[in-house]
């Protein structure tokens, strides 16, 4: 078994998350009492935050790099950034380390693909829906076709992740704005969405959408799993 590596703490309520499901896979595998071999270093999101709302992207970019150099010194054989907005700098963090990152977009987007769909709606922070970084690697290693909601819901979308979501809290009013914004994307022609904030998965279920839902936490997690217990894996 590999030893996985992970950036948590952005926030610690979907890192908590990746926590359990790296270490139930694992045992649902392998039997027994089995668990992860994993090391993780969990940052201040508070400090994050307030770096991603100035718009300070180096300064992150370079904490990132800190933090994954950190966890490869800690004998880690592979990298997960348990966030979907700080894949903003995956290819820096990458050329930095000498272990391989697995980005959050690729088991996302393989399995997409594998149920033949290739439009989809994204959901997840505003940096994730406003800028390339995430739905550029869908659509050029995936072939999909990524829309967003319209500037209000981006709003909505954003403040909820933010207000509540990283904070633990789960309203059922937020849920309903989640339902109304992703019936908006299928009207729009989304054939699936993709939940692409680790935190909305807490909000969202099955059930609150009319089409497929792909959970970037669960997909990505149980991808790092399958690195990790695969044979002949570099």
């Amino acid at each position: 078994m590999r030893t996985i590596g992970l950036i948590g703490g952005m926030s610690w309520e979907s890192s908590a998350h990746y926590y359990r499901l790296i270490n139930q896979a694992v045992r649902e595998r392998l039997g027994g009492t089995h668990s992860a071999a994993s090391v993780m270093v969990s940052v201040d999101f508070a400090e994050i935050e307030a770096l991603q709302h100035a718009g300070e992207w180096d300064a992150l970019t370079k904490r990132m790099i800190a933090a994954a150099q950190q966890v490869e010194r800690g004998g880690a054989d592979l990298l997960v950034i348990c966030t979907n907005t700080m894949h903003r700098m995956a290819e820096a963090v990458q050329a930095a380390i000498g272990i391989p990152l697995l980005h959050i977009a690729d088991p996302v987007g393989s399995a997409i693909a594998a149920r033949g769909l290739t439009r989809v709606g994204l959901l997840g922070t505003g940096f994730t829906m406003e800028q390339p970084f995430l739905r550029d690697r869908l659509a050029q290693r995936h072939g999909l076709e990524v829309i967003v909601p319209e500037a209000p819901d981006r709003q909505d979308v954003h403040r909820i992740i933010y207000d509540e979501l990283v904070r633990g809290i789960v309203e059922e009013e937020s849920r309903g704005i989640y339902r109304a914004i992703m019936a908006r994307l299928a009207e729009a022609g989304a054939q699936a969405i993709i939940l692409g904030c680790t935190e909305i998965m807490l909000l969202v279920r099955e059930e609150d959408a009319s089409v497929p839902l792909f959970d970037t936490t669960t997909l990505h997690a149980l991808a790092a799993v399958d690195l990790a217990l695969a044979q002949g894996a570099p």
